[in-house]
């Protein structure tokens, strides 16, 4: 279909010059029909063609010794006089040029033609990997019977959000046959459980540098700075690293000969490209952002994508005004500017991120980190089930197919682990299901001004009587004494400020400089706490309590302190681990003076998060804290049978002993061809699906 297509656009620029050069000529003397000339101009098309195809290759091979400048000028010649030969071949001598038109024409069927093949072999893996292979040298497979054999490499590859049980659906529903094929040749496939803050920014941390200590949420505010983290952000990406490493005295993971792609932290690596921690770097020297230069300086990667690029746009604005006919529930609004933030995350990051991957396997490099995004931004916005996932997880299973295919050419054997950071649960938004946001219930709880809209739903008309019932009742009680009147709270007290954190939210009093105590939260406004905790959609508080050091409250007034919380208490609905997570985020120095869960029904899976997301991560509830490890078989068990992967910090002690197993003895690596990977991210693109 690509060569008839290629000749039919050929055929179609023949006739524009014959229209408009006075000297190339694709009829008789007497004239012809539209549809003889059409013919004739096919005719000279398929025979330029096929000498271009056939004849151009040797007579190339027999001009190397040519020097390069009399080559260059003989190349528009020799060109010319293929496309004399070709409408010599024509029919009657309907065709015919001078030299000079010639060389002209045949220019500009060159160039029609290349772009068109171009732009059709996109979604062609073999051409693609052919290109690949010319341009870094490596044209035939690694001989895997070399002796001895070469030290192998790890490409650690993380499919961001795609849970355990999302992975195992969309292998048993036939969209990831890469996958399937891995599970088939013993691949382990091993589930983990994250720690509460079940988000990239924590479990990425973790993964890469092995701590991810004081990491709350994927943002938090934090009273001794006065500074609001967020995880995804340049500058508090670069400060949590450096605090990891502070903390471990380790580098990360890829410290040696190592790369990272497409994540927020390095790792230690010393080749980054869409790395955020180096995105924070001012200046010439800015690596990361140079990924994407280096990418797009080849006008063919840029022109694929660019069409990549316009029709995932078109692809969200299709699939989101179906769902709005549809009616669809749950469903929030997907305009402004997300068609294209998708497009991005979907095309242009997988793109670089692919090409820098394989690029780095072709360079021999020892261990290799990237991150691939497109499926996380897509289940935000449409939810983790669904059409608009399904097509994401296929493209993405042709990039892992295309990397597996890619390593047999590298100058090392690889082993490909891949992982995720978290999952994600469905579920309409807490706006959605309640008419009010936890900001404004909580607003409403410490009988603060809300919006009218806010006042006459049920949960914020509730809050605010509690909070005024609550106030009276507070002012007609006797003054306490005792150890909790010693710190003196401000007679004007600032408003909360309130975060969240898909389904976990976070509430900060920034004028008291500690922690506040369930007490001082009471004493300052009644009403809050147990609003909060009586709220249908809240699953339960974490606060802590001068008597009983922290406390988790839920509905019907459930009180349990922290440290003696059991999977079998009032956290028993979000599953085993639970309260584990939740005593060791308690004690973490940044911890918010209130720490929020959103409800679970483990009938639906399904959680309320506290942002527009139909698709959520970031707290305790469901699939979003099973992420998975998928491991080669060389490679030794993550855990003993029977044992559990708990916490991110554990899978980066786990990934560490991989990176140290060794399958034979080591041999120097046959090193690239000069210029064929010196920088990995040149390299073209892998096909849109």
């Amino acid at each position: 279909m690509r060569v008839l297509s290629v000749w039919g656009v050929s055929t179609l620029t023949l006739l524009v010059l014959a229209g408009l050069l006075p000297d190339f000529q694709l009829q008789s003397p007497d004239g012809d029909s539209f549809t003889r000339t059409a013919l004739t101009a096919s005719w000279a098309a398929g025979a330029f063609g096929l000498l271009t195809a056939l004849v151009w290759p040797l007579v190339v091979r027999a001009l190397l010794l040519v020097p390069a400048l009399v080559l260059g000028l003989l190349v528009f010649f020799l060109n010319g006089s293929l496309l004399l030969v070709a409408l010599w071949l024509i029919p009657d001598g309907r065709g015919a040029a001078d030299p000079e038109t010639a060389v002209v024409v045949a220019a500009v069927m060159s160039a029609v033609a290349s772009a068109t093949s171009t732009a059709l072999a996109v979604r062609d893996d073999d051409a693609y990997r052919r290109r690949l292979y010319r341009q870094t040298g490596r044209t035939r497979p690694r001989d895997p019977r070399s002796v001895p054999a070469p030290a192998p490499g790890t490409v650690f590859l993380q499919l961001d959000g795609v849970g355990h049980e999302a992975l195992r659906r969309a292998v048993d529903d036939g969209l990831m046959p890469t996958v399937a094929g891995w599970l088939d040749a013993g691949h382990r496939l091993t589930p983990w459980r994250t720690d509460w803050s079940s988000q990239t920014g924590a479990s990425q941390l973790g993964i890469l540098h092995g701590s991810n200590e004081d990491v709350p949420a994927f943002r938090w505010y934090e009273k001794d700075t006065g500074r609001l983290m967020v995880s995804n952000r340049p500058a508090s990406a670069v400060e949590l690293q450096r605090r990891a490493v502070r903390r471990t005295g380790d580098g990360g993971l890829r410290s040696l000969d190592g790369a990272s792609r497409g994540n927020l932290f390095s790792g230690g690596a010393d080749q980054v490209a869409l790395v955020l921690t180096v995105a924070a770097r001012r200046g010439r020297r800015n690596r990361s952002r140079a990924g994407y230069f280096a990418y797009f300086a080849d006008p063919a990667n840029a022109v694929r994508t660019a069409g990549s690029l316009v029709n995932e746009v078109v692809r969200e604005v299709a699939q989101s005004t179906r769902a709005r006919l549809r009616r669809e529930t749950p469903r929030i609004r997907r305009g402004g500017t997300y068609p294209f933030v998708r497009a991005f995350a979907t095309v242009v990051e997988r793109d670089v991120v692919v090409a820098a991957v394989m690029g780095d396997m072709l360079a021999g490099r020892t261990a290799v980190y990237a991150d691939l995004v497109a499926y996380d931004e897509v289940a935000h916005h449409s939810g983790p089930r669904g059409r608009d996932t399904d097509q994401v997880l296929r493209r993405l299973d042709r990039s892992l197919g295309l990397i597996a295919r890619v390593a047999e050419h590298a100058p090392r054997p690889y082993r490909i682990v891949l992982l995720s950071d978290h999952g994600q649960s469905p579920g309409e938004t807490f706006a959605g299901a309640y008419g009010l946001t936890l900001k404004d219930l909580v607003r409403a709880g410490c009988g603060l001004p809300v919006s009218r809209r806010v006042g006459r739903t049920r949960s914020g008309a509730e809050a605010r009587d509690a909070a005024r019932d609550a106030l009276r009742s507070a002012l007609h009680r006797p003054v306490e004494t005792g150890a909790e009147t010693e710190r003196e709270l401000p007679a004007r007290p600032s408003e909360p400020i309130v975060l969240a954190s898909g389904n976990l939210g976070l509430v900060s009093f920034p004028d008291v400089p500690h922690r506040m105590t369930k007490e001082e939260i009471d004493r300052r406004h009644p009403a809050l706490l147990r609003t909060l905790a009586q709220h249908p959609g809240i699953g339960f508080l974490l606060v802590a309590s001068a008597e009983h050091g922290s406390v988790v409250m839920a509905r019907d007034g459930v009180e349990v302190p922290v440290a003696e919380l059991a999977d079998d208490g009032p956290l028993a609905v979000f599953g085993r681990g639970a309260a584990d997570a939740v005593r060791r985020t308690d004690g973490f120095p940044h911890v918010a003076d209130v720490m929020v869960n959103s409800m679970y029904d483990p009938a639906t899976g399904t959680v309320h998060a506290f942002e527009e997301q139909i698709g959520s991560h970031g707290g305790l509830g469901g699939e979003q804290s099973r992420p998975f490890l998928l491991s080669p078989p060389e490679l030794t068990p993550p855990v003993a049978a029977g044992e559990e992967l708990v916490g991110a910090e554990r899978v980066h002690r786990v990934l560490r002993r991989w990176l140290r197993e060794d399958d034979g003895p080591q041999v120097p690596l046959t090193p690239p061809p000069a210029g064929a990977a010196g920088t990995p991210v040149t390299v073209n693109h892998p096909p849109e699906a």
